[in-house]
C-alpha cells in the first residue's frame, strides 16, 4: 500500500519555489532517509506531505487521500525537530504523554484499561517504561524522542515521519535511537526520516531520497554512495569521510 505519493509538486512562499516537480512515493514497510543541505527544501517538503501546506502545482496524497484534506491524523506519528523545546514546560508525565496517543480512539473521550496496556507497551517498546512516571521536562533530548514514538506507536500509527530527530541528542543515544528505528522498521513500521547524518541514513535505511530544490537522488544506499548525487546536491558543502556529515 501506498503511504505518501507526491507527484510533479511544487511549492513557494514567494514567486519563486522552494521546491521544484517533485514525484515521489513512500510505499508500507519503506525505511526512505531525506537528506539534503540546509535551504534544500526538506521541511517544506515533509509540510506538503502532512498537508500543512497546498502545493502550487501536482498532488500530495496519504493513504490514497489528498493530504491537505487527510483527517485520520493517528495513522501518521510526527516527530517534530524541536520537540525537545516544546516539552520543556510541560507539567506532565511520559505516560500522560504517550497515552495521549489513545486520545483518537477513546470512544466517548474516555480512556479505557486496554488504552492504559497499550500506552505501556509503546513505553516498553522504545525502552523507557522505567521512565513512565517521570515528569517529560526531565527527560533528556534522547529519551524525549522516545517518549514521542511511543505516543505514536500507542496511536497504532502506520506511518512514523521524523524530522531530524537527532539534533542535540548525544552520540551513544543516536546510535540506540537508530537501532530502535531498525526495529520499528523490522516489525512493518514505515518510516521516512529527514537527517542531517548522511552516514546514518545510508548505514540504517533502505533507500535514500537526496533533495535540494528538485531530487537529486532516489534509491538504494549503496547506489546513492556510488553515484555523484552528493556533490551535485551539496557542492562545497560537504565534508566526506566516515560517518559522512554536513560541514
Amino acid at each position: 500500500m501506498t503511504h505518501i505519493a507526491l507527484e510533479n509538486v511544487s511549492f513557494g512562499y514567494t514567486a519563486s519555489p522552494v521546491i521544484r516537480d517533485i514525484s515521489l512515493t513512500v510505499d508500507s514497510g519503506e525505511y526512505v532517509g531525506l537528506i539534503g543541505p540546509n535551504g534544500s527544501g526538506k521541511s517544506t517538503l515533509l509540510r506538503l506531505i502532512l498537508g500543512l501546506h497546498d502545493p502550487d502545482d501536482g498532488t500530495a496524497t496519504l493513504f490514497g487521500q489528498p493530504a491537505g484534506a487527510f483527517v485520520d491524523r493517528a495513522r501518521v506519528g510526527y516527530v517534530a525537530q524541536d520537540v525537545t523545546e516544546n516539552t520543556k514546560r510541560m507539567p506532565i508525565t511520559v505516560a500522560e504523554v504517550v497515552l495521549m496517543g489513545r486520545f483518537p480512539h477513546a470512544g466517548f473521550g474516555r480512556i479505557t484499561t486496554e488504552d492504559r496496556e497499550l500506552a505501556r507497551e509503546a513505553l516498553r517498546t522504545v525502552g523507557i517504561e522505567h521512565l513512565a512516571d517521570r515528569r517529560i521536562t526531565k527527560l533528556s533530548g534522547g529519551q524525549r524522542q522516545r517518549a514521542y514514538i511511543a505516543r505514536a506507536l500507542a496511536g497504532e500509527a502506520d506511518l512514523l515521519v521524523l524530522d531530524e530527530p537527532t539534533v542535540g541528542v548525544d552520540a551513544e543515544s543516536v546510535d540506540a535511537f537508530f537501532g530502535l528505528l531498525d526495529a520499528l522498521n523490522d516489525d512493518g513500521m514505515t518510516i521516512l526520516l529527514v537527517e542531517h547524518d548522511i552516514g546514518a541514513v545510508l548505514e540504517h535505511a533502505g533507500r535514500v531520497v537526496c533533495l535540494n530544490r528538485e531530487l537529486y537522488f532516489d534509491g538504494p544506499p549503496v547506489e546513492f554512495a556510488e553515484s555523484d548525487a552528493l556533490d551535485r546536491a551539496y557542492g562545497t558543502n560537504v565534508r566526506r569521510g566516515e560517518g559522512v556529515t554536513i560541514a
